[in-house]
């Protein structure tokens, strides 16, 4: 399994360790860096972060997990898509999620209980774009270039259908490996059933903080305050000694994962050299 390290694009700090942390990521052998997605919370933008640390490395995989994709218009999306990843070299893959915070879909003036048509209309739309062919209407194709790849997050009827339709694999955001594990095996059959040539790829991701307990705790119990006394639980299940993410590691591998995305609790450029040295 391969192990992916998150940008810190939830937490307060100043902008420039984004690209300070993209590059030791790059030197220090993770696979990707990763985002998590939101609108109403002082985080960075996904897409921004995301070319910041394309532009900042030359190797590493870059990949959104999850964003929320009914909360954008989906033809922009599916430009800005297919120009980062032309331009970063096909590093990109997109996560992408249906999304279930209303007030993000209100800041955007999006209807959230037609969250599920949306998102699979943007997904046609990607399909469209990415392979190089006009949109309706249009005298020319929105982009040339950029193919990324697709993993679709959520574990309803829905998800594995867009998954099996749409995606190279499936994403679990948050989820223990025992909760992974049917998603994979049910994942798998239903794209063999449907004839997909293949295998489905399969990431997940996992909170870790390696030093400042406190502020490790701190910032996810911030971010995650609209679930109330839930974050709490999230917020006490964060990885934060080696043996625990060494467990962790070996039990989403027996799961069946191919990547696990570690996104950071802490906002400490030291935090990288302290996961790769438990990892690698």
């Amino acid at each position: 399994m391969e192990i992916s390290i998150g940008l810190p694009n939830t937490l307060t700090h100043p902008g420039p360790l984004m690209i300070e942390w993209a590059r030791r990521a790059e030197e220090r052998g993770f696979t990707s860096l990763g985002t998590i997605d939101r609108i109403v919370y002082p985080n960075y933008d996904t897409i921004a972060s995301l070319c910041v640390a394309a532009g900042a490395t030359s190797r590493i995989g870059l990949l959104s997990g999850v964003l929320l994709t009914p909360l954008y218009p989906p033809v922009w999306l599916a430009k800005a898509a297919a120009s980062l990843d032309a331009m970063s070299g096909g590093r990109l893959t997109l996560g992408l999620g249906v999304g279930g915070r209303e007030d993000d879909f209100v800041a955007m003036g999006r209807s959230m209980r037609g969250r599920g048509q949306n998102m699979d209309a943007a997904l046609e739309i990607m399909r469209t774009v990415f392979a190089g062919e006009k949109l309706a209407g249009d005298a020319f194709p929105v982009a040339e270039h950029g193919h990324p790849k697709v993993l679709i997050g959520g574990t309803s009827d829905a998800a594995v259908r867009r998954t099996v339709e749409h995606g190279q694999g499936w994403i679990a955001g948050g989820a223990s490996p025992a909760q992974v594990k049917p998603m994979v095996d049910r994942i798998r059959r239903e794209w063999h059933d449907a004839g997909r040539e293949g295998e489905p790829r399969f990431a997940g991701l996992a909170y870790f903080g390696l030093s400042d307990e406190e502020t490790s705790k701190r910032s996810l119990r911030s971010y995650y305050g609209f679930l109330g006394d839930f974050a709490d639980v999230i917020a006490n299940g964060a990885l934060r000694s080696p043996q625990a993410l060494r467990d962790a590691i070996k039990a989403f591998e027996d799961a069946g994962l191919d990547e696990l995305i570690l996104d950071p609790t802490v906002p400490d450029l030291a935090e990288v050299d302290r996961l790769a040295d438990v990892v690698f």
